[in-house]
Parts: structure tokens; sequence; C-alpha cells
């Protein structure tokens, strides 16, 4: 059910993308009949930087319309860089792998690598999608190919063995129309292709092995020919891509050692049957690309050189004069060029390179290549246009100018962009040789910007020219940090900047604005943490404008930094607070001042959000935060808006991004996410306005754009209901379900017992229990809170209106007690999987799993985490196992401590496994996975 779910909203955001970025008029302007009058929801992706370099780029373009289509992430983007206009086609829940196109362009086939991995096949002129294939492979797809005709697409499956399906789409897109499962010997085969000039030939190759299919009365036949060294007595190379040789009966192969392998057929029985006849060497490069246009077969290297061969293989033209990097892939566009006109002279513009010079005529042409460079060339007119320039290594470093729609991306490839968002212009570039960009900010003028590098650096630059801040003689670079930077971020008057890397130490910088010589100098460092640093974040005092600097790390420390009176080489503290028990917290921020109490708000691995009081650190509130697949990485509140009075804040997690209805209450349906990166999103910012939210994808060398719209989330919210109603759907079984009405017995048995179990005095019935009960009524629930958590939970009710009344609150209500409970206990519940990692990390491997001793168990229990005496150890024990000669009841709260250690070795076993632990003394079954 869930997977049909993803499925089911997938198709409907590709529907709703689609039409609301229709554009497929040739002066490229939008059509407003198709335009919606309302974004479809609280997250819209709007553009994307960057590209999947390892996916080919398809040449779309037709006359006046320039389009391609390539690949960035889980998303097909539809190019018009005539007019700088972007379709998404959205709908993969995985990163897209490999694409095709039919002759004509007009059908464009998407596959993607994963779970729930789709085949999509889409209309290119308007961006539907007119066919899904569902689970085509198990993991999804390495290579997929289509027939020019577009009736028929051939796929391969991304692991070992393979299986090659070839699907009749247009009638059936739920069973191949057959398939061969091919020998794990053959290598992991990576392209895949129709013969133009009869369909039911294909052939495919890894690096080692070419293979050729046919079609035979709908079963797919296959032949492996061997081909060696000693075969021609050459090198023959690893092979690259093939193709079928244009109305002949012979297929070529490209390699790595600039060979062409001339494969003919045999003249037995199938048309797969062929060997290699001869290896044509064409040059020293290795060969990347091989394809065909009409009369020519053309190849790309790795130099960046295209050549195109007559059918004889023999140079007719080449062109090197790109410098784009080695070629990924090559596309001509569909429409046959006009014959190519004379100047005043009668002069032909172009011609072969051979003797008779015959005139050259051939598409217009797209190269991608490995750089992540696209560049469009018209042969007819020798014009070359660069489409795109991205980055061609990771990309992590983002940060949104604070007045103005600017982006600054920096990547591995030592490249820092500054865009212009709204008008999708490149502004200025800079590049670092050898050194990689992993962090970037800006200070709150928008007149600096701060690099952190890889290896330590920091610089900061001048944010309009990009150059180094200070005179030529004393430029900003500071080479203070022993490890990755990993964190960087400006005070709010542009006095500090502070730096976390990941030798754990906490780097401050400090301003000088007198000194022109060396306007910014370093202060020192501070390694006040003894695990990796997750966030640092600068504030502001209270009724004043002193900055604040605070860090949070693994060791769930959060630290605050003594600005004022730290110097050189002794950054000091203020204070040094452990702020969580179990929990690993991720990242904070600072809460947002729509309640009178100064908060910060802290997300953990445990999908908890935190609010803590920011001056003494006290935890004020547990809310439970969005359960979307894993714990928040990052989180960011968005700027106010003018018009509304709801504050929203923006998030992402491993691999998704979303967005929260302020202020926090544990209700879901206020959030929202979605998929960003599939590979993972390895940072998040906002822009000034808070209409635009940007995710750098790490890996996939993207960063998406995405607009906010947060009257979707608002309806989203209303529709879940008011007060208790999105709460109660928290319950197993809702409101009318067993769990509330075991919680309205406990609720009345705590008051009764709040009076005393054997009182023969009248009882004073009451909608609310005193806050002494709430433990007990939570462990009834199945929620077993450490005293910790006791605590927070007492004290989140206790001081709820300590700010307005000046007055503690002392009894909690059945509705106030209901949101206490499912925003304090576990996500997810518990599992006997935590049982095993308990027993994994403390016990000792034995015959039955890993065990621990008893008297070592009791040992710790009194000793480690949360302190236990002898007494309260027996009590515990003696609930649990209902052995009443233990020394008491924890219902009565009587229990005898003088032989309770004696009483213990005798009623426990000499050693416990988890599943005797679980049986004997927890008491339910691992088994049943209660």
């Amino acid at each position: 059910m869930e997977e049909d779910g993803q499925r089911t909203g997938a198709q409907s955001r590709v529907a709703s993308a689609s039409a609301a970025q229709i554009f497929d008029d040739e002066e490229g302007r939008e059509s407003e009949e198709t335009l919606p009058t309302a974004l479809p929801s609280a997250l819209n992706m709007c553009w994307s930087f960057g590209l999947n370099k390892s996916v080919p780029v398809i040449n779309l373009s037709e006359g006046n319309k320039k389009v391609i289509f390539y690949a960035t992430a889980h998303t097909g983007i539809l190019y018009d860089f005539e007019h700088n206009k972007q379709r998404l086609l959205q709908g993969h829940c995985n990163p897209i792998t490999c694409i095709c196109a039919s002759e004509d362009k007009r059908w464009i086939a998407t596959a993607d690598s994963g779970v729930n991995s789709m085949v999509i096949i889409w209309d290119s002129f308007t961006g539907i999608p007119v066919q899904t294939i569902f689970d085509a492979h198990e993991s999804g797809c390495i290579t997929i190919g289509m027939t020019p005709d577009a009736k028929y697409i051939t796929t391969i499956s991304s692991t070992l063995p393979q299986v090659v399906s070839v699907w009749d789409w247009t009638s059936n897109g739920d069973i191949p129309l057959c398939s061969a499962t091919l020998d794990g010997d053959f290598g992991m085969q990576t392209f895949i292709i129709f013969n133009p000039d009869d369909t039911t030939q294909l052939v495919s190759n890894s690096p080692s092995q070419v293979i050729f299919y046919s079609l035979v009365d709908d079963k797919l036949e296959y032949v492996a020919p061997p081909l060696t060294d000693k075969d021609f007595n050459r090198s023959v190379g690893s092979y690259s891509q093939s193709v079928f040789q244009y109305q002949s009966t012979r297929a070529l192969t490209a390699t790595s050692c600039g060979n062409i392998v001339v494969w003919e057929h045999t003249g037995k029985d199938l048309p797969c049957n062929r060997k290699a006849f001869k290896i044509v060497k064409l040059q020293d490069k290795a060969i990347t690309v091989l394809t065909t246009i009409e009369k020519y077969i053309v190849t790309g290297d790795i130099s960046g050189h295209v050549r195109f061969l007559d059918q004889q293989l023999r140079l007719s033209n080449w062109y090197k004069h790109f410098d784009a990097g080695a070629v990924e892939s090559v596309s001509f566009s569909f429409a046959k060029p006009p014959p190519p006109r004379t100047n005043a002279k009668n002069i032909a513009l172009a011609a072969s390179s051979t003797l008779d010079a015959a005139p050259f005529v051939v598409n217009d042409f797209v190269i991608g290549t490995t750089s992540a460079n696209v560049v469009f060339f018209s042969p007819s007119t020798n014009s070359l246009q660069w489409v795109r320039k991205e980055h061609d290594m990771p990309v992590h470093a983002i940060a949104c100018h604070p007045s103005q729609p600017q982006i600054c991306i920096g990547g591995y490839n030592g490249d820092i962009q500054l865009w212009d968002y709204e008008d999708k212009k490149l502004i200025m570039s800079r590049k670092f040789n050898k050194l990689l960009v992993n962090c970037v900010t800006f200070n709150s003028t928008g007149d600096l910007l701060a690099l952190g590098f890889t290896n330590g650096e920091v610089r900061i630059i001048d944010a309009v020219t990009l150059r180094d801040e200070g005179s030529d003689d004393s430029v900003a670079i500071f080479n203070h940090c022993h490890d990755s930077v990993t964190h960087i971020q400006f005070s709010h008057n542009s006095q500090y900047l502070a730096t976390a890397d990941l030798d754990r130490c906490v780097t401050l910088f400090k301003n000088q604005p007198d000194d022109d010589k060396e306007p910014w100098v370093y202060i020192g460092k501070q390694r006040a943490h003894y695990k990796t640093i997750q966030d640092i974040q600068f504030g502001i005092e209270l009724d004043s404008d002193i900055p604040r600097l605070l860090s949070l790390g693994q060791d769930r420390v959060l630290v605050e930094y003594d600005l004022m009176n730290s110097r050189t080489d002794d950054v000091q503290l203020l204070s040094s607070e452990r702020i969580e028990q179990s929990a690993v917290p991720q990242c904070f921020t600072w809460y947002p001042p729509i309640i009178k109490e100064n908060f910060l708000v802290v997300a953990n691995d445990q999908f908890k959000l935190k609010l803590y009081n920011s001056t003494t650190k006290m935890c004020r509130k547990t809310l439970l935060g969005p359960t979307y697949g894993t714990a928040l990485q990052r989180i960011i509140v968005l700027p106010a808006y003018e018009d509304r009075e709801n504050r929203f804040m923006t998030y992402i997690t491993m691999d998704k991004i979303g967005v929260q209805m302020l202020p926090l209450d544990g209700n879901p349906h206020k959030s929202m996410a979605l998929i960003a990166h599939p590979d993972g999103v390895s940072n998040l910012c906002s822009s000034y306005d808070g209409k635009y939210v940007f995710t750098a994808g790490g890996d996939d060398l993207s960063v998406l754009m995405w607009q906010v719209n947060p009257d979707a989330l608002e309806a989203a919210a209303r529709l879940g209901g008011e007060d208790l109603i999105p709460f109660y759907g928290l319950l197993e079984g809702g409101r009318e379900g067993e769990l509330f009405a075991e919680l309205e017995d406990y609720f009345y048995y705590a008051q009764i017992r709040d009076q005393s179990v054997d009182t023969t005095e009248t009882r004073q019935a009451s909608t609310k229990v005193p806050l002494s009960q709430v433990p007990y009524i939570a462990r009834a629930l199945g929620f077993y809170p450490s005293e910790q958590e006791v605590e927070d939970m007492i004290n989140e009710v206790k001081f709820s209106n300590y700010v307005e009344t000046g007055k503690y609150v002392t009894h909690i209500d059945l509705g106030e007690f209901i949101k206490l409970y499912v925003n304090h206990r576990p996500a997810f519940g518990l599992s006997p999987a935590d049982l095993h990692e308990a027993f994994t990390k403390l016990g000792v491997a034995g015959d039955l799993g890993f065990e621990i001793d008893r008297d070592e168990l009791l040992t710790m229990l009194q000793s480690k985490g949360e302190h236990m005496t002898e007494g309260e150890l027996a009590e515990c024990m003696s609930t649990l196992m209902g052995e009443g000669d233990l020394g008491g009841s924890a219902e009565t709260g009587t229990y005898d401590a003088s032989d309770a250690g004696e009483l213990l070795r005798a009623h426990l076993p000499e050693k416990f496994t988890a599943e005797s632990f679980a049986a004997h003394v927890i008491g339910f079954s691992l088994e049943e996975g209660e």
C-alpha cells in the first residue's frame, strides 16, 4: 500500500509539474491556457542548476526551436536554451540512470535504478507521461534503447546477472515482450541499441564483451562472440559503445585504444551470429562515443574531438576546437539542414576533408562532456554555443544573498558561481585551483563571502567581484584549521566569523574595520567537543546587540562561547551543557519570536524536535518531528511573510526536503516532505524573502530550486482537523480505539492512586490529575521514560504558563496528556532490534548469541546511566517478574532493601541473552515483534 501511494503521488506530481511549465511554441512563450491558478504543493521544484554528466544529453532542436533534454538527480530537464526556460519532468523516486529518444525526438524514455524503480515514456512536445513501467527490473535499469519508430524499448537491469528485456510499451507496460538472462562472465552491459534498419536486431556491450541479439518468435536470442588481443595481434581495448552500420550487415564497436571493431554476420542461422571481421585503428586516444547520422559514422573521444567518418571508416571531417572536455554524448537534431549557401565569391561555406572536398552537410549537434559541459554546434554556420557549464564534482556549498535574488554555489572542482536565481543567469564565477569548496556564507550586508575548504583553509572574498578581501599584500586567507571546514557563519553584525571543522574545533575570526591592510584577524579556536560538530549558530543577546555563538556536537553537548572576553589564542567558554540523554542531536537553530520566551530548537536522531531555553538551556518542550524516513539533517526558519501570521520552517532529511508550519506542536498535518535528491541532500539554504529554498545534492552535482507555497500547507493542516483531532490519529485505533479507552481508564485510576488506593473517604472526581501521576500513566501505556525524560515531561507542563502568569502548572487534563504522550514517546515504539543492539554492545559472544552475565548486568544497572540502588532494582524486578518476595511492589511504593541483592541473584539466571531477557524479565517474545 505504501509503494502504491508513492507511485500515485509521483504520477500526480508529474502531471501537475509538466502542465505548470509547458512551453511548446517556437517563440518559447508559455501558454496562458495551461498555467495553473495555484501551485500544487507546499514545495514545487522550479529550476535545476547542474546536470548528471553520466547520462547522455539529447538534442531536441528543430528549426528555431533550441531544446535539449538531460537528467538531474531524479528529474528530467527539457531545457529551451534559446529562451532560458526549463520544463521539469518529475516522477522518478531514484536517480535517473539512462535516457533515450525516438528518431523524430517526439518520445523520450527515462529509467532509474533502485527501490520502486520506473521506466517512464514522455511526450516531449507536452511534457506529459504517456506510459509508466513499474519495476521493469528488480533493481532498476542501467541502460535503455528505443527503436527509431518508438514502438519498442529495451532495458538492461543494473545488477548481475543482468536481464535484457524488450517492451512493446504502446500496448502493454506491465509485461515485457521477451527477456533474456545474461551470463555474469560477460561483465556489466552498459550500452544497448536497436538496429535502425531491422528492429529485430540489437547490440549491447560491457567494457569486456559485445553481445548481439535477435528477436525470433517473441524470444530474445543472443550470441556473445569472443575477441582477444591475439586474434588480430593487436590490443583491442575496453569497449565503449556499439552501432549498426547504415544499410549494411556490419556492426561497429569503439574501444579505449582508439580502435573500431568491425563485426560481420557469419551467414549461419540467426542474424545475431556474428564474429569480429577486422579492427581498424583510427587514433591513439580512447573513443568514448560512437553513433551514426545518415551516411556518416560519428566518434567522440577523451580529447573532446568529434570526427565524421564515411561508410569505409575514412575521415570526412572533424572538429577539435570545442575545448569542453572528454565527449560523453553526441546528439543530432532531427530536421535535415538546408544545403549550405555560398558567399558572394561563390565559395562553399563547408566542405568535407576529402580529396574531392564535397559539400559537408550534417545536422546541428549537441555535445555532452564528462566535465558537465554542454555545447551546441551548427556545422552549416560553423557557430558554437555554450549551453551549460556546470560543476563536474560534488556540490555541497550553497548560500543565498541576504537582500538580493542571488545564490552562490561552490563545488569540489574549486569553482564558485554567483547566480541570479530569478533571471536564471550566471553573474560571476571564479575557480580556486587545487582547492575544494565545502561551505560558503554571505555576511549580513551581502558584500562579503566566506569560503571554507576541505583542506582547512578559510577565505573571505568580495561578494561582487569574487576577489579576495583586503589589499594585495594581505588578503584574508587563513590556514588555522587542520581538517575540512564543515560549517561557516558570520555574526548578525558581520563583526565575527566562526567555522567548525572535522577536527572538532570551532575557530573564531574578528573584523577590524579600521585596518585596510588586515581587515580580518584570527582570534583562536576551541575544541569543546570530543565528537563531530553537528552545527554552529550565531545569535543575539536579549535586549542588546551583542552576538552570541553556540555549537552542537554528536557528543550531545551544547556549547556557548564568550565572544566578549575571548582574546588572541584564548577563546573562552560561557557554558557547556549536555542536552540529550540517549538521542544524538543533528542540527539546531533559533526559534522565531512567535512566543515570549527565547528558544533554541534542536532536532535529534529520534525524530524529536526539542525547544531549549536559550539562557538556562533547560528543555522546555519535546515535540514529534517529521518522520519521513530519516531524521532531520538541517533546519532553517524561513523569513516572515509580510501578510501572514504563520511562520514556517524548512528542513532536509537524508534525501528529502520539507516544510513545517510553526508554532511546533507535534501535529503531523503541519509538515510535508518530498524527495529532493535520492542519493542524499548535502545542504539547504533559503532566499532572503523566504519565497524559495535551495538544496544541494552533493554527489549528484546539482542544486535544485524550490518555490514555497504556504497556502498548500495551511490548507493541509486545516483539513487534518483542529485541537485534538490530529493527535487522536497518532493513537493506535484513533479516538474510538482500545488505546484511548485504556487511557481514559488509566487517567481515572491515577486520580484514585493519588487519593490513596485504600482510603474510605469520598473521592473527588476531576478532569485533571497531578503531574506526579504522569510517569505512571505513561508507563501503563507502554512508554517507559527514563528519570530524565520524566523530569522533562513534568517541566514542560509545569513551566508552560510561567512566562504569562508567573505561576506553575500542577495538574494536567486528558487532552494535554495525549499531546504530551504522543510527542514524548518513541516515534516508532520499541523494537526487538533495540534489545539486540543493547546486548551486542554490552554482552560477549556466546553459544546462544551475545550474553550478559547476571552479576555484570546488575552492576551496570546500579552504576551506569541513571544509577539504581539495590532496593530500587529489586522493586523494578519484582514488578516485572511478578515475584513478590524480591522486595516489594511499584504499585504500593514499598520494598525491603535488606536482602535485595541476594534475592535478585536467587531469582535470575546466571546469564542472559536478548531472547531470555525479553521472555523472563520484560515479558514479551522477540519473535512476535512486541
